[in-house]
Formats: C-alpha cells, sequence, structure tokens
C-alpha cells in the first residue's frame, strides 16, 4: 500500500482513503481528514435529504485556494471511472445513451465523495422512484440570491415575507444559509403513495415563479424575480428556477468550496432575526448536530417504496417477510428471484432489485422459453429484500393467498431501466432452471402498479430486444436522438454543418456593409451546440465538430451543472470553442490538450488544468423554427435574448461596428484576426461565403501529414519534422507538397501525433517530395489535417518558416485550401 493511504471499514465496505494531511482550505487549514471526519459525522441528519436524489459533484481536487486564488474546480454527473462498486447507481439517459449518476444513501458513500475531493454534493428537488423512474418534485426551493452591495439580513427580511405567502399556501418553509452568498428556503410538498409529488417540475416552478413576482411586485426595491443580472443591483434575486427538473441545488448539510469551509446550514427562523446572522462553519454545525438542532428535520422525505406492500398484508397472520431497513441494498450486482405462486391461478413472480426493494411484476406464463414468444407481466408494488428467498404459505383470506417457492434465483448484469423498458443478462443458480437469459421487459401502457408489460427472451447476446409497443405518455427522462417515446416529443434537429467564410482583405471587408460589423477571431475549434428540453423541463447540451462527430463529452462543463440551461425548448448555436493562456489570450496549442482525449479520466483532469470558453455567434434554430434564412442581425438579437443570463464557460462575445477598432484591438491582445459578416448575410450551412470575410493578422495554413522525418539529438527516438502537403487538383495524387515542419512541438504533441500517424504507415510516398527531404522520409496515408503558422510563400509554393500549430481533427484534407 501506497505511504499514506489507509483502508477504513465503515459498517459493510471497505474504502482506501488517502493524504489526510492535505490541506483542502489553505485559510483555515483543513485538513482532508477534517473533511471525512464531518461528512462521516453529520450522515445521520444529512442523509434524509440525499437520498434516492441523483448527486451532482462539484470537486476541488487541488484544494478551493483562497479568496484571492480560487483553487479550479469542476462538476461532474455521471459517476466517477473506478468508483467502488458498492457505491449505488441510476441510469439517466443522456444524447449519448445511459450514464450511471451515484446516490448517496450511506456513510461510507459520502466518506467516497470526500475522498475524491467532491466537498459540493447538489442534488434535484425530485427522487427517483421504486421502478427507477424520475418522480414528480416532493420538495419546492427558493434560493434567495443577494445582489451587489446585499448581504444576509436583507436576504432574511425577504425570506420572512415568502414565509408568510407560502404559509397561506399550506406550505411552511424552512431556511438554510447556503454556506455561499444567500439563502435556500425549502418546503415540503405533499406526495402521493410512492413518496412522488403530485405535481410537475414545471407546475412547482411556475407557482414559485408567481411568488416570486408577487414579491417583487409589493417590495420592488428589496427583490426581484428577473434572472438578468443588470437588475439585481441592491436587491435579493428570488431564484426560482432550480424547481426545474433539470436544476440541482446545493445539499443541506454540504460544504461549500469557498475560502472558509462554511456549510449549506438549515437555521432556525429566530436565527434569521439576529442582525448579526452569518454562515456557518463546519464545526459549529457538528456542535449544534451534538446539540440536538437539527431544523430541517421535517423535510426529510419518509421511507414510502414499501408503503403498498405494508398496507396489503398483516405481519400477524401473513408469515411473508416486513422489511428491516428501507434502503439497505447488498452493494453487489444486483439479485432477482422468480418464485412459483399457486395463488388463486398459478403464476410466476419476476422480482429484481433496485433502490433497496425488489421491483415485482407477476408472470401468468413464467419466462418464455424461446425468442419467438412474448408473455404478458403485471407490475406489482416494490417487495422488501427480504423476500428473495421467501418461500411459505400465505394463509386464506390473506393477499396473495396461496403456496410459494423459489422457481430460481440469482444475479443481473443490467443494460438499461427505464420507466418503459429493463434489459438486463439473468444468471441463475448453478443447474438452476433459468440457466442464462438476455430478457427485456417492455412497458406496453399503464403505470406503476398494474401496468402491462411484454417479457421477451432475447436470442443471443448480440441480439436487440423487441421494442414492442410503448406508452403514449412522455416519461421523466429524454431518449437518445435515436428513438421517439412519445408523439408529442420534440424531434432531434439534424446535424446544421457551419457556414464558411472566404479569405478577405480589410478592404474587401469594409465594402460588406456600413456600418461595418466585424467579429473577433478566436483561434478555437467550431462547435455547433444543439439544445433540447422536454415537457418536463429535463434539458440536454451537445456538441457537434464542423465534421458532425459528437464531441460532447470531451468538454464536460458544457453539458454538466453550471452549463447553459437555455430558455427555450429547443436551440442550435454556431460557436468556437477556446483555450486561453494565462495572459488572457486564445491558445490553439493549448485547446491541444483537450480537444483529442477521450477517456473520462482524462478529461476530468484537463478540465482543471485547461479550462475552456464556448464563444457563441449565431443562432441557427430556436423552438422548432429554422433561423438560418433570417437576416444575421436578427439572429444576433434572438442570441443576445437567448444567452442573456448565461455565465462562463459559455459567453456571447460583442460585436464591433468599427472594422478598424476590432483590427486595433486584435493586435493589441495578440489575437488571430478578425471575421468580417455582412449584418444582412442568411446563414448558408455547409458552405462558403463572401459575406464572411475573415482577416488575419498572422499567416496560417492548414496542411496535410504525408511524412515523417525522423529525430536527431533529443528526438533521435521519434519525430523530427512532418512533411506536408496541400490539394491539389494538378497535382499527381491531388496533393502538392508544401516543405516541412520541424517546431511548435510539446512533448505531449509529438506523443500524440506518433500515436495517431503510426497506424497510417505505407511503404511509398503519396506524392512527389524533392530527394533532400525524401531521403530517410517514413510514408503515411494523407489522412491527419494539422495547422502551421508561417512568414511567407516561397517562389516555388514553399512555406517559409512554419511553425506547428497542432492538429485539426474537425477538418478532412479534401476541406484544406490555400491560403494568401
Amino acid at each position: 500500500m501506497a505511504s499514506g493511504e489507509q483502508v477504513v471499514q465503515i459498517d459493510d465496505r471497505r474504502l482506501r482513503i488517502t493524504n489526510l494531511d492535505k490541506v483542502v482550505y489553505p485559510e483555515t487549514g483543513t485538513t482532508k481528514g477534517e473533511v471525512i471526519a464531518y461528512y462521516s459525522q453529520i450522515a445521520p441528519l444529512m442523509l434524509p435529504h440525499l437520498r434516492g436524489r441523483p448527486v451532482t459533484r462539484k470537486r476541488w481536487v487541488d484544494g478551493v485556494g483562497t479568496a484571492d486564488a480560487p483553487g479550479g474546480s469542476f462538476f461532474t454527473k455521471q459517476l466517477e471511472r473506478g468508483a467502488p462498486d458498492w457505491i449505488r447507481r441510476m441510469p439517466i439517459e443522456h444524447s449519448d445513451g445511459p450514464k450511471d449518476y451515484p446516490l448517496a444513501d450511506d456513510v461510507a458513500s459520502l466518506v467516497w465523495f470526500a475522498q475524491i475531493a467532491a466537498l459540493e454534493l447538489h442534488v434535484p428537488q425530485w427522487r427517483f422512484t421504486p421502478s427507477g423512474g424520475r418522480g414528480m418534485p416532493d420538495r419546492l426551493v427558493l434560493d434567495l440570491d443577494p445582489g451587489p452591495d446585499v448581504g444576509l439580513t436583507q436576504c432574511a427580511e425577504v425570506a420572512r415575507i415568502a414565509r408568510v405567502i407560502l404559509g397561506g399556501m399550506g406550505l411552511e418553509p424552512m431556511p438554510v444559509t447556503s454556506g455561499s452568498k444567500g439563502i435556500h428556503l425549502y418546503a415540503r410538498l405533499p406526495t402521493a403513495d410512492d413518496g412522488t409529488g403530485l405535481q410537475s417540475s414545471d407546475d412547482v416552478s411556475a407557482v414559485a415563479k408567481e411568488l416570486a413576482r408577487l414579491i417583487e411586485a409589493d417590495h420592488p426595491d428589496l427583490a426581484t424575480h428577473v434572472m438578468a443580472k443588470s437588475q439585481r443591483g441592491g436587491r435579493v434575486f428570488i431564484d426560482w428556477s432550480q424547481n426545474s427538473a433539470s436544476k440541482t441545488t446545493i445539499a443541506p448539510y454540504s460544504l461549500r468550496g469557498r475560502a472558509h469551509p462554511w456549510v449549506a446550514a438549515p437555521r432556525t427562523w429566530d436565527e434569521l432575526d439576529d442582525p448579526a446572522l452569518r454562515h456557518l462553519d463546519l464545526h459549529e454545525v457538528l456542535e449544534r448536530m451534538r446539540s440536538g438542532v437539527d431544523p430541517l428535520a421535517a423535510l426529510a422525505p419518509p421511507s414510502t417504496a414499501l408503503t403498498s406492500y405494508l398496507a396489503k398484508r398483516d405481519a400477524e397472520k401473513t408469515p411473508e417477510p416486513m422489511p428491516r431497513t428501507a434502503y439497505a441494498g447488498s452493494g453487489d450486482a444486483p439479485r432477482f428471484v422468480i418464485q412459483e405462486h399457486h395463488a388463486s391461478r398459478l403464476h410466476y413472480d419476476l422480482r429484481i432489485e433496485r433502490d433497496g426493494v425488489l421491483v415485482s411484476w407477476a408472470v401468468p406464463k413464467g419466462v418464455p422459453e424461446t425468442a419467438d414468444r412474448n408473455h404478458l407481466a403485471v407490475m406489482t408494488e416494490p417487495h422488501p429484500l427480504e423476500y428473495l428467498d421467501f418461500e411459505g404459505e400465505i394463509p386464506a383470506g390473506e393477499y396473495g393467498a396461496g403456496s410459494m417457492t423459489v422457481w430460481d434465483t440469482g444475479t443481473v448484469s443490467l443494460e438499461k431501466w427505464r420507466d418503459e423498458e429493463v434489459i438486463g443478462t439473468f444468471t441463475g443458480q448453478p443447474g438452476g432452471r433459468l440457466g442464462t437469459a438476455r430478457l427485456a421487459l417492455i412497458r406496453t401502457g399503464g403505470e406503476g402498479e398494474k401496468s402491462q408489460w411484454l417479457l421477451h427472451r432475447m436470442k443471443d447476446a448480440d441480439a436487440q430486444p423487441s421494442p414492442g409497443r410503448r406508452s403514449p405518455r412522455r416519461t421523466g427522462r429524454p431518449s437518445p436522438p435515436e428513438q421517439e417515446n412519445s408523439a408529442d416529443a420534440t424531434a432531434v434537429p439534424p446535424f446544421i454543418p457551419p457556414m464558411l467564410s472566404e479569405s478577405g482583405t480589410p478592404g474587401l471587408a469594409r465594402s460588406l456593409s456600413e456600418p461595418a460589423w466585424a467579429e473577433i477571431k478566436w483561434d478555437g475549434i467550431r462547435a455547433i451546440g444543439t439544445w433540447q428540453r422536454d415537457g418536463d423541463g429535463i434539458g440536454r447540451f451537445t456538441l457537434r465538430a464542423r465534421s458532425g462527430t459528437d464531441i460532447t463529452a470531451r468538454y464536460p462543463e458544457l453539458t454538466a451543472d453550471g452549463a447553459p440551461h437555455l430558455p427555450a425548448a429547443e436551440a442550435v448555436v454556431d460557436g468556437e470553442i477556446v483555450a486561453f493562456d494565462h495572459d488572457g489570450r486564445p491558445s490553439f496549442a493549448l485547446l491541444q490538450n483537450r480537444m483529442h482525449l477521450t477517456k473520462g479520466r482524462e478529461i476530468e483532469r484537463e478540465v482543471v488544468r485547461t479550462p475552456i470558453s464556448y464563444m457563441l455567434f449565431d443562432l441557427l434554430r430556436l423552438d422548432g423554427h429554422d433561423l438560418t434564412g433570417m437576416p444575421l442581425r436578427q439572429r444576433r438579437e434572438l442570441l443576445e435574448q437567448l444567452a442573456a443570463d448565461l455565465d462562463a464557460p459559455v459567453q456571447v462575445p460583442p460585436v464591433f461596428d468599427d472594422l478598424e477598432a476590432a483590427l486595433d484591438a486584435s493586435r493589441e491582445f495578440g489575437l488571430e484576426g478578425v471575421v468580417a459578416k455582412d449584418p444582412d448575410s442568411r446563414y448558408r450551412p455547409g458552405r462558403r461565403s463572401s459575406s464572411w470575410l475573415k482577416l488575419k493578422r498572422t499567416h496560417a495554413q492548414e496542411v496535410v501529414v504525408v511524412g515523417i522525418r525522423p529525430g536527431q539529438g533529443a528526438r533521435r527516438d521519434g519525430i523530427g519534422s512532418l512533411l506536408l502537403a496541400v490539394p491539389s487538383p494538378e497535382a499527381d495524387g491531388g496533393l502538392r507538397y508544401v516543405g516541412r515542419v520541424g517546431t511548435g512541438f510539446t512533448d505531449r504533441m509529438l506523443r500524440d501525433l506518433r500515436a495517431q500517424l503510426e497506424p497510417l504507415r505505407v511503404q511509398t510516398a503519396p506524392l512527389q517530395v524533392p530527394s533532400p527531404d525524401a531521403s530517410d522520409a517514413l510514408w503515411v496515408r494523407p489522412e491527419l489535417v494539422g495547422e502551421v503558422e508561417f512568414a511567407n510563400w516561397s517562389p516555388g509554393g514553399i512555406l517559409r518558416h512554419s511553425r506547428w500549430r497542432g492538429l485539426r481533427p474537425d477538418k478532412s484534407p479534401d476541406e484544406v485550401r490555400v491560403e494568401d
């Protein structure tokens, strides 16, 4: 075991923890060990507010830094690779398929979060249903966010006003000082038997918004419900939007990643009357717990997963097991049982472990023996885990009267678990009746108990489940683009290839319009962003490169919490992903650290090291309307309205109405150049247009890599230089040699180049190359595109003084054009 590591036993979990002496909060000297101790001790009060909810984490792997120099952080939603297998998880659909999100149902999970520097834990206002679906919200939240020159006492004043209104609605709010700036108000909502709310997230959001609007109307100098930051000066912003199904709020009792270890601390109303009201740190919150103070206890939802089961049974009259724990799971692969039930009619009960209960179906004819036959299955109430091995006689007159025996039992490897579809490979006991079978359950009608399903045995491991008939009701999760859950689902917009610019001169640019329209050329990579939100307010943001390649997973800060949540059902935007250096200048070389990564762990690490921004400059679709035929100036107005409340890393940079000023700014700040545009121009997907002219401050040329010259000295075992070409219809093989480049490489670039070029090696040159450069060359297929800076062209068409800038994976060789 490495130095500084130790394995701890928490209940029945074993967990390796490291670096307990590492300082996480430099200003207070608070260590990682103290953070872990806090979460271990606060768990009894905190877990009830987390249980059953997907946990989004905000991580500070290098500590929070100081007030003057904050440390880097990043959000993660999907469960980290390498997480212990006992971490409970539930899938949520994304554009590229379902992703597992962690749940926090025990102390060990909280300790593991602390071990990976997940200081802040954020959760939505809804919980998963026992069947794995997204439930209705069970609580309402208002985030009272102080604007400039506003403190906690003014937030408390707004909280008291909101309390009167909510109390009149039968909702008693409970305050939490957020540990960051303001105050959160929570109110518990009425729930159904399954523990979920009775109103949708959109309904609750509408109520919260109206409440905020009423407070603003009565107290315009004190509060505002408008999201625009320009409206918040001297007032408290009542953020009602966190009731959206796709939004999360810092969980009560969570630490904050501020300079001090403040906590999102539940408070009493008497405390809010104190003019010296302030935030509490972890030590103060633990002391309150030891004193028996838990102002938020009434908000904790009761465990209702087994309410229906218990209501149908009398423990004094039936031998069926009664649950000992509410959400206790095995922590291993999910278990299943198939029971043969001789009730009024013989049938079989299929039960699968999920979220601490056994989700159950009655299957009159049992598991199909072949793939050409589907059997009816009817969902029943969830059963306790103790039912996994139950056999016995249920007395006459009791619910389910008759004998029950275990037909087979084992474990299941789940592939999908959605409201309308469950797929998994079931492995029974050695020598048992089931053997190994890949089964699909497909909902055909109804919801919850008594909903009707088809049970299908799949032909082999590569087979796909029969789609059956899908319920017309939309579930709480967005579906992948290739699926349609309902007739009213918003269709996924087709990919719109970006409009391209021509090379130009300032003289040509001045002729486009008067006054001029100029935008900074950001020296990044082009990305088309697609936003979609379903009827329940669940949104997703996907990114595609100019080639159409899905690059969403490479930039989690643009798709996780804090990333764009657009106030629209659907939108398609055009922009540039940019990395900035320490001087605040766009750096294409720095962006190389991000654009080629595909492994989750590498991406997470680089998010902190190389942050990026998404600079938006065009809007192509909005709420089902194609805007490409609209003049640019109108598209821009809509874009600015749409993105008015977005924060970094998504920005809408300003437009210059003075071309000379734009060029001067580009020179002053060392930028690549500007793009002059005709404000009356339409958007022409996938086409170059003289309505957009790029004016580069430096010479840059896209090139095709055709060969490698071996290195010498320190590079003797690697790449010395690259041989370059550009497309030319007149040249042999369609390529013309333009020279070589041997400078501008970082060690990482060289490693990436070597890995990508090695599989492209060929024996013969793909074009004619002068003998001096071809003498010891290693040839590659001309498939990789890069970019170089250069001084000028020689009379013979060779790049002079070229310097490597990086690969262009967003471009193909046939897209390369010779720049003047």
